[in-house]
């Protein structure tokens, strides 16, 4: 009933923002005498934030159409190279370019679209092929593909490495770093060819005794059964996925913005700011963060309960009785799969230390094939986008590619 009443209000908003929508694009139209005005500013400037609050934020597109190679423009061309209920995996087609150095990048299923990272993708493309997994928004999908579990997960990167085939590399960042380290230890017991060339995991909960932040001791202040009766809603009628069982998109944002609420408050009061004095730029960068931060998208209740329980409550990694399809798995058969991790000196979701787990855990790996690296002075969100990863870790994870191709 909650998911039902929320689409009704949020279907109701829409009709408030086409409303303002009209007075807005009346009000700047360049006939108008009065637009660069101070009273047609303020009134501007309150139009476009009512405008935000009532908007419905749809997942965005990645647009990467070129990049640049030694000084060089290249086409690039998004490509659906596989399908899968759940995911689609998406090429970034570098015309001209031969497929070396073939990336797949693990995007988090955690609320955000995999378009969250399109900066790390325009950041990678330059040096690599560019494969990305492009989640789907639940609500979306029919009931009777069946349902999406923590295991599934671990399941289609499996596939998908086998799809790609050998000299793959992986990037995992964040949330799925858990299941990407599971789906190689799966590889490598298979002994197949399609193991990764080598593994980076970025910014994920591996071991959440390290360093716990306030992600890690939310999970622990309920019980399941709260999370489930909480978190747990079905899709309402009127979209493909009606009566499956979610964690909602906007419940989820909700909660992201909860945990720094007074940042985004700032941001959204220095914004109609920037609206009101002309500071166009200011404004365009709070646009192009804001309409991808707000897009969100429902997550299967199965997998999100599953990973509450058995990545932050159990914490299975670090102590040792992670399972697949019934049967432990064994991170000692990982032992040629070079190994990088990356964690942030200031994020606040994942503690320092947690990513790190991952070369104890992975054992048998010689020294030489790891490395860690702790960047100062980013966030969470500063280890895979924005100047940080741009000019410090972007180039130590094509180092490390380049070392191991």
């Amino acid at each position: 009933m909650r998911y039902q009443t929320f689409d009704f209000l949020s279907r109701s908003a829409g009709l408030m923002h086409d409303s303002l929508q009209l007075l807005h694009d009346v009000a700047n139209h360049p006939a108008n005498p009065f637009a660069q005005t101070w009273p047609a500013r303020f009134f501007n400037a309150s139009v476009e934030t009512g405008m935000r609050l009532t908007r419905r934020y749809e997942k965005p597109e990645f647009g990467i159409n070129e990049i640049m190679i030694n000084e060089q423009p290249i086409t690039v061309r998004e490509e659906v190279v596989h399908e899968k209920p759940f995911c689609n995996l998406m090429h970034f087609n570098r015309i001209g370019v031969n497929d070396t150095h073939k990336v797949l990048l693990v995007a988090p299923l955690s609320g955000h679209h995999a378009t969250l990272l399109k900066g790390t993708v325009e950041a990678l493309l330059p040096d690599h092929e560019v494969y990305i997994t492009d989640w789907l928004d639940a609500r979306d999908v029919p009931r009777g593909v069946g349902k999406f579990t923590f295991d599934r997960y671990v399941s289609y990167l499996v596939d998908f490495m086998k799809f790609l085939g050998s000299d793959t590399h992986m990037i995992a960042i964040c949330q799925p770093t858990v299941q990407a380290l599971i789906a190689t230890a799966v590889l490598a017991q298979e002994q197949s060819d399609c193991i990764p060339k080598s593994l980076t995991l970025m910014a994920g909960p591996i071991d959440t005794s390290k360093n716990p932040t306030r992600v890690n001791e939310y999970s622990h202040q309920h019980p399941m059964s709260w999370f489930k009766n909480f978190a747990i809603m079905k899709v309402p009628e009127g979209y493909p996925g009606a009566g499956r069982e979610v964690y909602p998109g906007f419940l989820q944002l909700g909660g992201f913005i909860s945990m720094n609420q007074k940042m985004h408050t700032d941001k959204f009061v220095n914004f109609y700011q920037n609206l009101l004095f002309g500071e166009q730029e200011d404004a365009e960068r709070y646009r192009a963060f804001y309409d991808e931060y707000l897009a969100v998208l429902d997550m299967p209740a199965e997998f999100y309960l599953e990973t509450i329980e058995r990545v932050f409550k159990n914490n299975e990694l670090a102590n040792g009785t992670m399972t697949y399809q019934g049967e432990k798995v064994d991170f000692g058969a990982i032992k040629n799969v070079p190994l990088l991790t990356v964690e942030g000196a200031n994020d606040d979701i994942v503690g320092i230390g947690q990513t790190e787990a991952a070369h104890s855990i992975c054992k048998n790996i010689p020294k030489k094939l790891r490395r860690h690296h702790l960047q100062e002075g980013a966030g969470h969100y500063g280890i895979f986008s924005g100047s940080k990863f741009r000019d410090h870790v972007r180039p130590l994870i094509s180092e490390f590619i380049h070392k191991y191709n």
